[in-house]
C-alpha cells in the first residue's frame, strides 16, 4: 500500500530521492494530483503506464521548473515564449517539437512533446529537489475521476505505487489548458482547462480555435486528455442542458442530481440527493469542486448521476468537456 506523507521539505527532499531512484510518487499541482517520474528515465516512465493501466498511445505531460529546463527538451518558438511569459508557472501545457532527450515513451513515440510549468509550490520544490523534469500524468487509473485530493489518490492507485506527497486539495480542480503550438501558424487549443480560450487568444493576439473531435484510443495521440470517454465515474453519467423541477421531482429514490449553481430551495426540497457545484454559479468554484462532487457520489452507489452542464460560454468550457466525455461510452 501508498504511503502518505504530509509536504515538509524533509519529505519532499526524501521523495526527489525516491524518483532519482526511478520510483513514482503522487503530487499535488493546482489541477489536479499527478503520479510523477524523471520524464528522461523510460524505465520509470513505463512504470507509470503500468500503474494506471494507461495505454502507449497516450502520451505524458513533462513537468518543468525553468526555462532552460523547457529548452533541454524542446524547441521553443516565439508564440510558446509568450504564453510562458504571460501564463507559467500555471495551468497551461504546450505542445512543441521534442528534442532527442525525451524519451519515446514519454512522447507515444510522436516528434512532440507536451510541457508545462506547475505553479503549486509542493510541486515546484520536488522539481528543484528532484533536479529533473518529471512526466506526471493524474495519479488515477486510467480513464477514471481524476484526483484532487491525496485521499482519492490512495483510494485509486494505494495499492499500486509506494509513495504519495500530501499538497491538500487542488486550487483549480481541472486538468490544464493545452495549446499545440507543433506548428506555431496554426495554434490550437487541444483540451480546455484551467485558462480560458480568451485569455490564450489575447496573449497571442489571434483567436485560438478549441479542437472539438476526439482522438482514437489505438493510435498515438499528440497530448492526453483527447479520448472520447475519459475522467469517468463508474456510475452511469446522464447530461442536461438544464436539469428541471420536474425531472428532479420525479427522480428515483436511487437517483442524484448534481446542479452547476445552487437551485432553488424548493428544487433542493423535492429530492433526497440534490447537488451542486457552486453556491452561486462561478465557474472556476465549480471547476474547483467538479471531480471532488463526483468521487463522493461515485461512492455512494446510486444507479444514476445526472449533472447538468455549465453555461455554454468560454468558461464553462473546461467543466463541459470533462462532463460529456465522462458522460461518453466507449
Amino acid at each position: 500500500m501508498a504511503r502518505t506523507l504530509a509536504s515538509s521539505r524533509l519529505n519532499v527532499a526524501r521523495l526527489a530521492r525516491a524518483i532519482r531512484r526511478g520510483e513514482l510518487v503522487a503530487v499535488p499541482t493546482e489541477t489536479v494530483y499527478g503520479l510523477a517520474a524523471n520524464a528522461l528515465n523510460p524505465a520509470a516512465c513505463r512504470a507509470i503506464f503500468r500503474a494506471k493501466g494507461r495505454p502507449l498511445t497516450d502520451p505524458l505531460i513533462v513537468h518543468i521548473r525553468t526555462m532552460r529546463e523547457l529548452r533541454s527538451i524542446a524547441v521553443v518558438p516565439a508564440e510558446a515564449a509568450a504564453l510562458a511569459r504571460v501564463f507559467w508557472p500555471g495551468p497551461l501545457t504546450l505542445v512543441l517539437p521534442r528534442k532527442p532527450a525525451v524519451p519515446d515513451i514519454v512522447a507515444a513515440g510522436g516528434p512532440t512533446v507536451a510541457v508545462r510549468m506547475p505553479a503549486h509550490p509542493v510541486m515546484r520544490r520536488l522539481l528543484r529537489a528532484a533536479g529533473t523534469p518529471l512526466a506526471a500524468p493524474s495519479a488515477n487509473p486510467f480513464g477514471r475521476l481524476s484526483p484532487t485530493t491525496a485521499a482519492h489518490v490512495e483510494a485509486g492507485l494505494g495499492d499500486r505505487i509506494p509513495w504519495i506527497l500530501d499538497g491538500g486539495p487542488c486550487g483549480v480542480g481541472v486538468e490544464s489548458t493545452i495549446v499545440d503550438l507543433s506548428n506555431p501558424e496554426r495554434p490550437c487549443i487541444l483540451r480546455p482547462g484551467g485558462i480560458s480560450a480568451a485569455a490564450i487568444s489575447r496573449a497571442l493576439g489571434r483567436r485560438v480555435p478549441i479542437f472539438h473531435g476526439a482522438a482514437r484510443a489505438s493510435s498515438a495521440q499528440k497530448a492526453p486528455g483527447m479520448l472520447k470517454q475519459h475522467y469517468s465515474p463508474r456510475t452511469p453519467l446522464l447530461l442536461h442542458r438544464k436539469l428541471t423541477a420536474s425531472r428532479v421531482r420525479s427522480g428515483a429514490a436511487d437517483e442524484a442530481f448534481l446542479f452547476f449553481s445552487k437551485p432553488s430551495a424548493a428544487i433542493a426540497a423535492s429530492h433526497p440527493h440534490v447537488f451542486w457545484l457552486s453556491e452561486r454559479g462561478s465557474p472556476a468554484a465549480a471547476a474547483r469542486r467538479l471531480f471532488a462532487v463526483l468521487h463522493k457520489l461515485d461512492a455512494q452507489g446510486f444507479a444514476t448521476i445526472h449533472a447538468e452542464l455549465a453555461p455554454a460560454n468560454d468558461a464553462g468550457a473546461a467543466i463541459n468537456d470533462r462532463l460529456r466525455r465522462a458522460a461518453a461510452k466507449g
